[in-house]
């Protein structure tokens, strides 16, 4: 699995589709040997499957896992001691949540994918960085839970963090026209998961207590969309709600999974997500058949990242559908895909029958 290291030499959205499946197809075989060398809990899955792990086999045939599995069973592919961190899932009160193992390889990777993309977004020169949270405290560096992972994996791209809310949860404007005095003139970062943008800066926030506005900021967010479905907010209403009030242009939604943590798909100007060298995906009926483009189906997301746990090829719960790229003014290279939200009463048990 040494290629890896080779792409990272190249632009994250630069191997067209031919490259790209011949790439997957030997990359992801190979991966699904090593988790099935590695993880006894892997190789019983894929054994009940009757899945020959010696055989080469199209990326589509490889076997996927629920990624609800990921909050039933311990799924590592390294030994106990080499584990430097676990990654939880966001979850509701006395709900099971996802635990992913990260070795000190694994978490290195992650970065410089993630560092990859977002060089795309933001240049590679790293920004005063403005974030829609409150500051954490007695952070436990061993075991994160979502929301502190992707604050801590995304302030790794800014500098001079400044926290929009106070302890009590309380818009800072003291702070924060601190942090505009000096940065508000040029190109700064804001991040935060969707709803606390909503919530703060567009049905909270008082434009007559700054001084500057934020025309010049790039601004990132992902993640909690169900509380905005709930008030009938699409992303192009929240959008045009961010523009109207700050006037801020470069809005970047992002979408993706804690067991896929790095291989993240940003938002392309058309509004789209689109997969990088490190990332696929599939759509699939509640069959698990594979559906074609311009159809709602079961997304299945595939990344080469992970080699500490069997995560690099998970079904998710979440509803998507591929776009055909004519659709598409972005020359970006990639799938592009629409997320849907979340199945209603989504329990995908099983594996796939992939024969």
């Amino acid at each position: 699995m040494r290629n890896l290291e080779k792409l990272l030499l190249e632009d994250p959205y630069s191997m067209d589709k031919q490259k790209k499946n011949l790439f997957f197809k030997n990359y992801l075989n190979e991966l699904t040997l090593h988790h099935s060398d590695n993880s006894k809990e892997y190789k019983k899955l894929i054994n009940y499957l009757g899945y020959s792990v010696r055989k080469k086999h199209e990326i589509d045939k490889i076997p996927f896992i629920p990624v609800r599995l990921f909050k039933e069973l311990k799924l590592l592919s390294v030994n106990k001691d080499e584990i430097i961190k676990v990654l939880n899932s966001s979850g509701t009160s006395g709900n099971k949540t996802s635990k992913i193992y990260l070795d000190k390889k694994n978490s290195l990777n992650q970065v410089k994918v993630l560092q990859k993309i977002m060089n795309k977004v933001l240049g590679n020169e790293r920004l005063p960085m403005l974030i829609i949270d409150k500051k954490i405290k007695n952070i436990d560096r061993t075991n994160f839970n979502a929301r502190i992972a992707a604050i801590n994996g995304f302030s790794l791209f800014g500098r001079d963090h400044t926290f929009l809310l106070d302890e009590k949860n309380n818009i800072n404007y003291v702070e924060l026209n601190k942090f505009l005095s000096k940065y508000g003139k040029n190109k700064f970062f804001i991040f935060g998961f969707t709803s606390f943008v909503f919530e703060n800066l567009i049905e909270k926030f008082k434009m007559n207590k700054i001084t500057l506005d934020f025309k010049k900021a790039i601004l990132l967010h992902g993640g909690g969309w169900k509380k905005l479905e709930n008030k009938k907010i699409s992303n192009d209403v929240f959008k045009k709600k961010i523009f109207k009030k700050f006037n801020l242009q470069n809005i970047f939604n992002y979408y993706g999974l804690v067991e896929q943590t790095g291989s993240i798909f940003i938002e392309c100007k058309c509004g789209y997500f689109i997969t990088s060298n490190f990332s696929d995906v599939f759509i699939r009926d509640s069959n698990f058949n594979l559906l074609k483009d311009n159809q709602k189906g079961f997304l299945q997301l595939i990344s080469l990242l992970p080699t500490s746990y069997p995560g690099h090829n998970v079904l998710t719960e979440d509803i998507g559908e591929i776009i055909n790229t004519k659709k598409c003014s972005c020359t970006i290279k990639g799938k592009r895909f629409l997320v849907h939200g979340r199945a209603e009463k989504a329990e995908i048990r099983g594996c796939s029958d992939t024969q």
